[in-house]
């Protein structure tokens, strides 16, 4: 058996030798060693930051014209909707998730990148109403070189979300993957060389989290962190950070309310709850984990939910007919149990599913689970990344409305209802980043991303995360104000 492929950093235009010490990704569903990445040192990332910082200084990308990163960025959507067949075989085998659900997904992630490009050629600056005969202009200018954490539920996706908006405003870039799915992140190098982005521009360095990532966040000389990941994650950054005073934008998790009501015929509430709780194995920041059903529709509801849940397909992640993929590994499979047994433990049910799987003897691969429990417990209260859904039954739109903001998490949360002005009012009533009505997962390159309170800080897509990669310069001009100050007799002196 031949040795598994190894991917190396991509640093300066390049794939770097590889370190002596390297990380096997495995593959979630056949539990086989996929391939191998680098382990980067604290040396190199060092020496990458350097590199860098003398890319950005150059003013090769940071002060292209914005027609030029304009095609850049226009060039490498083309390329990667030519190459989507390879990154979508990438994703399946390096997530575990399903071949159908990657297909969905990634036809859409060229249009990050003609987004962004569009944002870098038509976002304006502005003039402002400054006061006597004054001009004053508003430009807005690149921060310098950005270091983008990445997750592994969407490796694509949140990559090119981060890169594009990065890149658009003129940035030198890099990005640390995660190292359980990296691979595809690390294909990103070349395709961008092949657009025309110069060298050093992007680089794409490989690692553990506790060891590259904190050293890229612990640089003094780097100008942003933009980290998708957990609280945990966030809090070990944040002091340094703070202490060199750069910028976090921080996308942290959630737990998503589904908020159901009775004018929603049970059929399609059902359907919204199996799409809002199990796509990519419920390891999404929004997934629809605390299902808040109104007890006017409840029994019915949770009958049919029940029936249709025992029904998807848990299986291959490459065969079309799969629902249900696998988790990211086997600290996942054990996460989930401790939930489902903790849940038990608080009295409670375990409707169906409740335990781990297997597909053809082996893989990570979990049951979709719902369980009856209160808005208290565990649970409702904390971050599965699972497919471990609880199951609220409430009295009232008011207390949907008080337990959808009960959590720490304010990121998504979806309504559903077809009376218009209950779902207006519910949505506005929500303590949520992101307010889907009769809808969920719902994402566009226009729409800001991003949450509320433990959720994070700062947004993805939009012109506010092209903004958030950007420094705002004022420039003066006096045309009739002389510098009379400080003559004798002069009235209507103006100091400010």
């Amino acid at each position: 058996m031949s040795s598994p492929r190894h991917h190396s950093n991509w640093v300066d235009g390049a794939y770097q030798p590889p370190t002596v010490t390297r990380i096997a990704v495995i593959n979630p569903a056949t539990e086989e060693t996929l391939a191998t990445i680098d382990s980067t040192s604290l040396s190199s990332v060092n020496a990458i930051i350097q590199s860098s910082l003398v890319n950005f200084s150059s003013g090769i990308w940071s002060k292209a014209d914005a027609s030029t990163r304009f095609s850049v960025l226009s060039k490498a959507a083309t390329l990667m909707r030519a190459r989507l067949p390879e990154f979508i075989a990438l994703e399946t085998k390096q997530t575990g998730r399903p071949v159908r659900e990657m297909r969905a997904q990634l036809a859409r992630i060229p249009e990050w990148l003609e987004y962004f490009a569009s944002l870098a050629r038509t976002h304006e600056g502005r003039v402002t109403p400054f006061k006597g005969p004054v001009v004053n202009t508003l430009t807005r200018l690149p921060l310098g070189v950005v270091v983008q954490i990445t997750p592994w539920n969407h490796p694509l996706l949140i990559a090119t979300k981060k890169i594009g908006a990065a890149l658009a405003a003129g940035n030198s870039v890099i990005v640390k993957p995660s190292e359980s799915a990296p691979i595809s992140v690390l294909e990103m190098g070349k395709l961008f060389q092949d657009a025309g982005l110069p060298d050093g521009t992007l680089q794409i360095v490989s690692g553990y989290g506790r060891e590259t990532g904190k050293f890229l966040c612990e640089s003094p000389l780097i100008a942003k962190i933009d980290l998708t990941g957990g609280l945990l994650t966030y809090a070990a950054i944040a002091p340094n950070a703070s202490k060199n005073l750069i910028p976090i934008t921080a996308e942290l998790g959630g737990k998503a309310p589904v908020c159901i009501f009775p004018s929603v015929p049970v059929e399609k509430a059902v359907k919204a709850a199996l799409f809002a709780s199990f796509i990519a194995s419920g390891q999404t920041c929004v997934t629809g984990s605390r299902l808040l059903v109104h007890s006017d529709i409840y029994d019915e509801f949770v009958k049919l939910l029940v029936e249709r849940t025992k029904t998807l397909r848990v299986g291959n992640p490459t065969d079309d007919r799969t629902q249900i993929g696998a988790v990211i590994s086997r600290a996942s499979v054990e996460r989930c149990s401790a939930f489902v047994m903790k849940a038990v433990m608080e009295n409670g049910n375990v409707l169906c599913g409740g335990g781990p799987a297997r597909v053809d003897g082996k893989g990570f691969f979990f049951q979709p689970t719902l369980i009856e429990t209160s808005a208290e417990s565990n649970l409702s209260c904390n971050e599965v990344f699972g497919p471990v859904i609880a199951i609220i039954r409430c009295k009232s739109e008011e207390e949907i409305i008080k337990i959808a903001n009960e959590t720490s998490f304010a990121l998504g949360a979806s309504v559903w209802s077809n009376d218009f002005n209950q779902a207006h009012r519910v949505a506005e009533s929500i303590d949520a980043g992101i307010v889907w009505i009769n809808g969920h997962h719902l994402n566009d390159p226009s729409s800001p991303w991003g949450g509320f309170k433990e959720s994070g800080m700062g947004k993805e897509n939009g012109i506010e995360a092209f903004e958030s990669y950007t420094k705002v310069k004022s420039t003066v001009i006096n045309y009739g104000q002389e510098p009379t100050w400080f003559d004798d007799e002069v009235e209507n002196a103006r100091y400010g």
